[in-house]
């Protein structure tokens, strides 16, 4: 299988399933749109995943290659139908692109948090074997508010009622952080834009706290994001 990543953010990148992938003997291929590479022709690669970033959907006018992205995810999953995961702005690009829309929240969702899958959930091909509530980090201050159609809602939270969703057959999005490991926290908070909100909603020194909140959780972060790869897989070959 070929896979195809798009990145908005060096350090936004597929986190702990690029060992699970390797693992797998799953090639894939980064593509950093905010660095200006560009997208290569979608035919060559059978499942596309879109990454998060700090931008958002609508910055068109600072992000210009958002729009092309936009047409391509369009494209990948409403012409050519073949397997497509988005995470955090990949997920709001998802929603966005195919007619839906995304809207600031009243306040941040930071932390190490928790989200229930819906019953719709259970006979998903993705969440599969995922059990509720899901144990995750959160680092959004942006959510889908309206839903493309043909969109089924997967998981919630009382901030964020579209945590995860599925448009169509084979394309998931997922608001919250599947691909976490430990040099994700620490790494994002050298991001400005991810710090400001950090501290903004949890205070001074939240970075440390929320370190050690993820610490005691690895193990189930780990075996969460496997099961989601080996259902991705199943799906997508």
């Amino acid at each position: 299988m070929r896979l195809l990543v798009f990145q908005h953010i060096a350090c936004e990148h597929p986190g702990i399933f690029r060992s699970l992938l390797a693992e797998a003997g799953i090639d894939w291929t980064p593509v950093e749109l905010d660095a200006g590479e560009p997208i290569p022709p979608l035919e060559d690669y059978d499942a596309l995943w879109v990454m998060g970033g700090p931008m958002d959907v609508w910055d068109e006018a600072l992000c210009p290659w958002l729009q092309p992205e936009k047409d391509a995810i369009r494209r990948w999953v409403e012409e050519m139908r073949k397997p497509f995961l988005g995470v955090c702005l990949g997920h709001q690009l998802l929603a966005d692109a195919l007619g839906g829309r995304c809207s600031r929240q009243s306040s941040p969702e930071i932390g190490i948090l928790e989200v229930s899958l819906t019953p719709a959930a259970v006979n998903d091909p993705l969440f599969a074997g995922i059990d509720s509530p899901v144990r995750c980090l959160q680092w959004h201050s942006v959510a889908v508010t309206e839903l493309p159609p043909d969109t089924t809602v997967l998981a919630t939270s009382p901030a964020c009622e579209c945590q995860a969703m599925r448009v169509g057959q084979s394309a998931w999005g997922i608001q919250f952080h599947v691909e976490l490991e430990p040099t994700t926290i620490p790494e994002w908070g050298d991001v400005p834009a991810y710090a400001e909100a950090l501290e903004e909603t949890l205070g001074p020194g939240a970075m440390a706290g929320m370190e050690s909140d993820a610490e005691p959780h690895f193990s189930g972060f780990r075996r969460n994001a496997e099961r989601l790869l080996a259902n991705f897989l199943a799906v997508a070959t």
